[in-house]
């Protein structure tokens, strides 16, 4: 099959509940996307809502039911992938009907995909319909229903007062889940290693070649660099687990958290895994194929895929085309476009009002998220309405419900949250007694109030499009990328794919940065505010740190002047506009 059967982006996961089920409505027409495995208790919201309306069984599994967390994320995996077979398999017994699914299909692929030519032809000939008729039936690839978990997101769980074992952590139990479900799709492993969630894999004989070498359940790490791919993958292999593929984000990324580098910047970090890819390849298979050896395991006659991806920012057809050709990259991740695709995502219509309103002054970097990572947002969303609210009336923080985020122990034994009533009540009483000025007190005040639930947030818009009831404190955290802000309409799946392959152009007339500029920018406001902070309180580490972060960016300037220089010489410009914008660059630290 040519390789332009298959389409060339992927939807990422979007925050928690977003894209839990845009495998249902994307994947019939072969289009992958990712499912967060967070919260277990909207999933299983998720899967009665589903169960009832594709008339399939359903039985509750309460949190009485031992491993509940485990057993909630297989059933609904099972049934996401029972629907997506059952919608499949009737698009391709619609072959060459007119209006019919398959047409829709064949309709988004990309213009130079073999199917889609056959498919014209095969309406103009008997002969080749019957042929295409079959070639579907047997060939016709489904899009991939994978999943994410956040290595991070690994609460111990207890029992009582009784901690459980470590297989009851959330990221584990996560993983169980989806190792014990009937999918043959990927992992997704995002926010950095974690080696003992690494050593849980090795449970699971699904992400092991089988006697013919083909892994049913393959692994997809997200990175922020070369060397973290190269340690991570060189890790997994001698364990006998591979890598499929790496997955480069972007600073800007695809909205929810943000993974900044120290000043890296991904046109360089691109260009580095594009110079030692085969290196990556050649070192890993090496590894691997001898710790298979030693676990007595079928050792692939073949070298497995390594696949490797980048997402972040693009918005248009001319840098997914750029991006995949100068750094041969696999395939582009598109996320934040699709929030404004409600046959796609899970979101409100007033949520989704507020996306299509928002401008770049409204989509900023905020610290909200409990975790301490920066976390893209939008200015309005309910659940920091509600937020400020509750502060105002001097009741800051939240009721700590779904507890996902319990990592501080600050002023407890057992962890809580940094967003959770108990722990703001104890902060803010101790920033009165420190008796600082008013202008430092107000700015320690907004950074402790400004932590929000998150794991209520990101979840509620799902609940609300289907119409399933929320509480009244409910509401809605939303994160979109800053490449939202030059979408301003509600748009269908088709519309998008279009989109993307350059047929139609969904961007607003206002001026959009090239994707690598909007991440300099980005960084550039790091280094500015990192710069200030320094200059207040110096110190040693962070003199040093600051150091390498310049030097970084300097010398990614220096590369995009080179690249553009060659490729696109507009964009010089627009560097240089830029860089005059923030003088304190060449400060000398």
């Amino acid at each position: 099959m040519n390789i332009f059967d298959r389409h060339s982006f992927h939807i990422p996961v979007l925050g928690i509940g977003y894209t839990l089920d845009t495998p249902v409505k994307v994947a019939p027409y072969g289009i992958s996307s990712v499912i967060s495995l967070v919260d277990d208790t909207l999933i299983e919201q998720m899967r009665e809502f589903y169960s009832r309306k594709f008339d399939l069984p359903f039985q509750a599994i309460t949190e009485k039911v031992e491993d509940f967390r485990a057993k909630r994320i297989t059933s609904y995996l099972n049934m996401v992938d029972e629907i997506v077979t059952s919608k499949f398999d009737d698009l391709k017994k619609s072959a060459l009907e007119t209006g019919s699914e398959l047409e829709k299909y064949v309709s988004m692929l990309p213009d130079l995909s073999s199917l889609k030519e056959k498919f014209n032809l095969a309406q103009k000939s008997r002969q080749l319909k019957e042929e295409l008729q079959h070639w579907v039936q047997d060939h016709l690839p489904v899009g991939s229903i994978d999943v994410n978990i956040m290595t991070k997101l690994d609460k111990t769980n207890y029992k009582g007062s009784e901690a459980l074992p470590i297989e009851y952590n959330d990221a584990h139990a996560a993983l169980r889940g989806f190792a014990n479900s009937n999918l043959c799709s990927s992992l997704v492993l995002s926010a950095g290693m974690s080696p003992r969630l690494y050593s849980y894999l090795e449970k699971f004989k699904d992400f092991f070649p089988d006697t013919n070498g083909t892994l049913r359940k393959k692994i997809i790490l997200k990175v922020s660099d070369f060397r973290s791919a190269f340690v991570q993958g060189k890790m997994l292999a001698a364990k006998g687990l591979w890598v499929s593929e790496y997955r480069i984000e972007s600073g800007v990324n695809c909205g929810g958290h943000a993974f900044p580098t120290n000043g890296v910047l991904m046109g360089p970090i691109l260009d580095e895994f594009r110079t030692n890819r085969d290196k990556l390849l050649t070192t890993c298979k090496e590894v691997y194929e001898s710790a298979l050896s030693k676990k007595e395991l079928t050792v692939p006659a073949q070298t497995p895929d390594l696949k490797v991806t980048a997402q972040g920012g693009v918005g248009t057809t001319e840098e997914h085309e750029f991006l995949m050709s100068h750094y041969n990259l696999d395939g582009i991740g598109w996320g934040t476009p699709f929030m404004l695709v409600p046959e796609v995502v899970s979101i409100d219509p007033s949520t989704l009002k507020l996306l299509a309103d928002a401008k770049e002054d409204d989509l900023y970097f905020s610290r909200l998220s409990p975790l301490g990572v920066p976390f893209n947002s939008v200015r309005g969303a309910s659940m920091s309405k509600l937020r400020l609210q509750r502060a105002a009336e001097g009741k800051s923080g939240s009721p700590c419900t779904k507890q996902f985020l319990k990592y501080n122990t600050e002023y407890t034994e057992k962890p809580i949250c940094t967003a959770s009533r108990q722990y703001q009540k104890q902060k803010l009483e101790e920033l009165k007694q420190q008796g600082l000025p008013t202008e430092e007190y107000q700015k320690s005040y907004e950074s402790i109030i400004e932590k929000e639930c998150i794991c209520v947030g990101l979840g509620v818009s799902a609940l609300v499009s289907k119409h399933i009831p929320v509480k009244e404190t409910d509401k809605v955290t939303v994160c979109p990328g800053p490449n939202l802000a030059y979408y301003s309409n509600e748009t269908s799946l088709k519309e998008m794919v279009d989109h993307i392959y350059g047929r139609t152009n969904l961007l607003d007339d206002r001026p959009r940065p090239h994707v690598f500029l909007k991440e300099l920018n980005m960084y550039l406001d790091i280094f500015k505010e990192r710069l200030q902070n320094y200059q207040k309180h110096e110190t040693p580490k962070e003199k040093k740190q600051l150091s390498v972060f310049q030097k970084n960016l300097m010398d990614g300037i220096s590369y995009y002047k080179s690249l553009f220089e060659q490729k696109k010489k507009e964009v010089l410009k627009e560097i240089d506009t830029l860089i005059s914008k923030y003088s304190i660059i060449d400060t000398e630290i």
